[in-house]
């Protein structure tokens, strides 16, 4: 029986990352994480303050052989968590193909490749991707289509080139494929499970980082911005809180029964409204800050239904709710 006591975790400094670690550091377990500084190695190892966490450097994700040496330093790794993703350019780049497509893609080949040829104890690799690899924004918004644990995202390689936020729903597509793809081409020791999250709401494991916020989070932290003389802009998405990921994340390589499945993590729909409105109920010193819109007017969420049966009937994670993850999201940026 394969033991699940030693965890290498790739992207370790990462918002879902940090989480993971944090989880698997309480429950006993001895993680590696991969990082691509010693500063962010040292941030690491006062931030939880833990002997069973430990780091090794590998500044370039998407270079051949990066993670070689690091497995073969950790032969105790039975299992891999690959969370590392370029997702900060996804506004911003200017060379899309370049700083998300390729490292996505390239990254994710080569650790798997890496796994096989220096790892071979791995047993179970789990592989964060995204609801983005599962359908387009446009498939999302229809009503009529059900995407989820298996339907992919069917914009080009060529189309994923022309701006950031194509560059990114596309590498989150190709990136999964490739992973996918090795497995049954090249048939290594480890099995596979792919964690595909909607929108990541809730608290940082460093409160600190409440003022540098990633893409999901910041979703919650833009609503403090919005004026209340000004209409509340128009947003609709899905979202599931950060901490459930990470539980995903265990239960996908502990449950035999999760080994070659996609897990789409989904909690529920929300707008802009409703953020507002879950913020202005909890926080008494908001109310009169923040716009009114139209209170609890949530018609307007009309999207496609969401495919997360695996996770539902195998994770069977008590998800936390939209309330507490916003509020908890809100407490600690006031707080901080």
């Amino acid at each position: 029986m394969t033991s699940f006591d030693h965890i290498f975790i790739s992207g370790a400094t990462g918002y879902i990352a940090l989480h993971i670690i944090s989880q698997l550091l309480s429950s006993g377990r001895t993680v590696i994480g991969s990082v691509r500084s010693i500063e962010k190695g040292e941030y690491l190892v006062k931030l939880f303050d833990n002997s069973k966490f430990s780091y090794v450097v590998v500044p370039i994700l998407e270079k051949e052989g990066a993670f070689d040496e690091a497995l073969k330093a950790n032969l105790e790794v039975t299992i891999f968590l690959h969370t590392a993703s370029p997702l900060q350019p996804i506004l911003n780049s200017e060379h899309p193909e370049q700083e998300i497509l390729i490292p996505a893609i390239d990254g994710t080949k080569y650790v798997l490749k890496s796994i096989k040829e220096h790892a071979p104890q791995i047993k179970r690799v789990v592989y964060t991707s995204s609801i983005a690899a599962c359908a387009t924004p446009d498939q999302l918004a229809d009503p009529t289509y059900k995407s989820g644990e298996s339907t992919w995202t069917d914009i080009s390689y060529e189309l994923g080139k022309s701006n950031s936020y194509l560059a990114y729903v596309v590498s989150k597509t190709f990136a999964e494929r490739e992973a996918w793809d090795f497995v049954k081409s090249e048939s290594p020791n480890f099995t596979l499970s792919s964690i595909n999250p909607t929108f990541a709401f809730g608290p940082q494991i460093d409160p600190s980082k409440t003022k540098d916020l990633n893409f999901s989070a910041q979703i919650v932290g833009n609503v403090l911005n919005f004026k209340n003389n000004e209409p509340i802009p128009t947003f609709i998405g899905a979202m599931i809180d950060v901490r459930d990921i990470a539980k995903a994340h265990i239960l996908a390589f502990e449950k035999d029964e999760a080994q070659g499945k996609r897990f789409v993590l989904n909690e529920g729909l929300f707008t802009n409204q409703t953020l507002v409105d879950i913020i202005r109920k909890e926080f008494p010193q908001l109310y009169d800050v923040l716009p009114v819109g139209v209170p609890y007017d949530y018609d307007s969420i009309i999207v496609g239904a969401y495919d997360d049966h695996n996770a539902r009937s195998i994770l069977k994670i008590n998800y936390i709710s939209i309330e507490e993850s916003v509020n908890d999201t809100i407490r600690q940026i006031l707080e901080n």
